[in-house]
């Protein structure tokens, strides 16, 4: 969107602080598009499973034996009993229901129950696991509850092409490949949108990102790298690498283009997920909103294989977008509470440089209408 002069209201206080919106989000946001839920290799042999939330409904992801990752809802089909009520863990053959016995196959299948054998009859398929749309993308399980999943390519990976021009600029980070080297959660006091929010803008970075600005300087002039379409925001001269205290990180990603080297951008995925390029790293992102006023963020910083493996010292790598992280979120639970009070009843104004936020939001409520 270009630059204006004037002032661009922002969603009315209610939507950040009402349950009954919230619950429509859950509905027709997060339980009707692509939703990122667990890394891959976070599964790394047949029988790994993780539960995640995503809207009101509890999600298993799985590792079958045949290596392929698969999703169902975490109920039983007997007396809807939840079947697994660890975050992560392992199974050896199926999946078992506590309550009546009702097991599983990886792949989804009734497998076995008490009395079975006397009901010949019964589908064990029809009686299965429900079922939920999966997809593998920078190394994630990406999951949609929807019966008619929207198109993944338009809606995932469409968010990089249109933030960097073209599907390459991502590509070249295979992120895929990428060894976990850190991961934070953060358990965050604020609404949802106040975090998107704040990631997509730069109009707050002189103010409490020292660090960051002091590698990115075009950033205390408050212009987001998000604004303009295949710009990255350049390192400081100074700057040696992506750190803390500007010293030097590690190799350059094998097929980063040149004109990629020295450069940050971002990628908003909406409804729930950040991604930051680095030359050296990556570092994702993933918001789950558990209420209206609360949100947990797990981050994780991915780095080349052989940097992992190596032991290298992480820290000050980390360190930056850990304390930036802190310092947002602190903004974001400082914003939390001025959401319900009388000043903020018909809402804010944007002002230019956060104008692309108005999209976000007229996004937002063309979502819940439907």
């Amino acid at each position: 969107m270009s630059s204006t002069s004037s002032l661009v209201p922002t969603l009315p206080g209610r939507s950040y602080t009402d349950p009954e919106i919230f619950e429509d989000e859950q509905a027709k946001i997060f339980e009707r598009l692509w939703f990122c839920a667990v890394r891959a290799e976070d599964l790394p042999k047949p029988g790994a499973f993780r539960t995640v939330q995503v809207g009101r409904e509890n999600v298993i992801v799985v590792r079958g034996r045949d290596d392929r990752l698969r999703a169902f809802l975490n109920v039983c089909r007997h007396r809807g009993a939840r079947l697994c009520l660890e975050q992560a863990g392992e199974v050896k053959r199926t999946i078992r229901c506590a309550y009546h016995a009702w097991s599983y196959d990886l792949d989804g299948r009734l497998a076995a129950a008490p009395n079975l054998v006397k009901m010949p009859d019964i589908d064990r398929v029809a009686y299965g696991l429900v079922p939920v749309e999966l997809r593998e993308w920078l190394g994630y399980a990406w999951v949609c509850l929807a019966d008619d999943p929207p198109s993944f390519e338009e809606n995932v990976m469409g968010a990089a092409t249109e933030r960097l021009g073209d599907l390459a600029s991502i590509d070249r980070y295979h992120v895929d490949k990428l060894a976990l080297g850190r991961r934070i959660t953060y358990t965050v006091k604020a609404n949802w949108k106040l975090l998107v929010e704040n990631f997509m803008e730069c109009y707050h970075c002189a103010t409490i990102h020292p660090e960051l600005t002091a590698v990115l300087p075009e950033f205390a002039g408050g212009y987001a790298a998000q604004y303009y379409v295949g710009h990255g925001a350049a390192f400081a001269d100074r700057a040696q690498g992506f750190t803390v205290d500007g010293s030097a990180g590690f190799g350059k990603l094998p097929d980063v283009a040149r004109e990629q080297d020295r450069r940050y951008y971002a990628i908003t995925v909406k409804p729930q997920v950040f991604v930051n390029l680095v030359p050296d790293h990556v570092i994702l992102h993933r918001m789950f909103p558990i209420a209206v006023d609360r949100t947990v963020v797990e981050c994780d910083w991915l780095y080349h294989p052989d940097v992992v493996a190596s032991g290298a010292d992480l820290s000050h790598s980390v360190e930056l977008f850990h304390r930036v992280n802190e310092q947002d979120f602190d903004a974001c639970e400082r914003t939390q509470p001025g959401m319900a009070s009388r000043a903020y009843r018909e809402g804010g104004v944007l002002v230019p440089s956060e104008h692309h936020i108005a999209q976000f939001h007229q996004w937002v409520d063309r979502r819940l209408r439907g």
